[in-house]
């Protein structure tokens, strides 16, 4: 495997952007487990980070760049601040850079990535499963599966739950007014109904059954399944924590139509 680092300028954020790629790559002769490389139309992840990370914490607190090791799979790692992957009230786009303007640079940095739907992935944890629910359902055309683990996935109009994590003035800074988030094209839920399954990805749902968000995952895949769309929903001991979210990784990329 090859990791890289990329320091670039994104014109949707008018600033300097970071991004960590994992790359497939041949090797012979390796001590370890052997990799497996190819030169064009290669898959592609794109791995979320949750409040708190950016584009290194997946390499610095999972072993990801061994599970994909034997994947023939390329991992892009984009950092995105606080921004909850949306289009902020405050005019910093991070949904439209990461929905749009990323795969661009993407594909111009490394054309031997994969153009094609059944070959491109997204998956995240905690505020990155959200970010990459949101993009399976909003970007069907563009993602074959999409994975969440721990994550956010079902807002209602009642602001008290997230107002007991941060300020008003956070929140309505990034989805604008609370009382309308259950409606908005920024919940997941809402999404649901929006949208002909039969023209979703297939969707993967996890959380630890300690965790504060586990009722909030179990109610989205409950309410994904009622609606027809593709589901599997799991979850186990854990909490909110790199210890569940290194576990299933592995879970995720074995679930992956690679």
């Amino acid at each position: 495997m090859a990791f890289l680092q990329v320091n670039c300028y994104s014109n949707v954020l008018e600033m300097q952007v970071m991004l960590n790629v994992i790359l497939p790559q041949q090797t012979k002769k390796r001590i370890g487990t052997d990799s497996i490389g190819a030169a064009t139309d290669v898959p592609v992840l794109y791995l979320l980070h949750g409040m708190g990370g950016n584009h290194s914490v997946w390499e610095r607190r999972t072993s990801v760049e061994r599970y994909v090791d034997e994947l023939g799979l390329a991992v892009v790692m984009p950092a995105t601040d606080h921004g909850w992957y949306t289009d902020t009230t405050y005019d910093m786009k991070y949904w439209t850079y990461v929905a749009e303007e990323l795969p661009q640079l993407v594909r111009e940095f490394f054309p031997q990535l994969t153009v094609k739907r059944e070959k491109t992935f997204a998956a995240g944890l905690s505020m990155g499963g959200y970010g990459a629910i949101k993009l399976g359902l909003r970007c069907p055309e563009r993602f074959a599966a999409v994975a969440s683990l721990s994550g956010a996935l079902a807002f209602t109009d009642d602001p008290a739950p997230l107002l007991s994590l941060r300020k008003r003035a956070y929140w309505e800074g990034i989805f604008g007014p609370l009382e309308t988030l259950g409606t908005s094209q920024e919940n997941p839920l809402y999404l649901l109904s929006q949208l002909d399954p039969a023209q979703a990805p297939k969707l993967f749902v996890a959380c630890g059954t300690e965790d504060d968000l586990y009722p909030v995952s179990g109610y989205f895949a409950k309410t994904a399944a009622a609606k027809g769309f593709d589901v599997t929903y799991e979850d186990g001991p854990g909490i909110h924590d790199w210890k569940f979210w290194d576990e299933w990784l592995p879970r995720v990329l074995a679930w992956l139509p690679l």
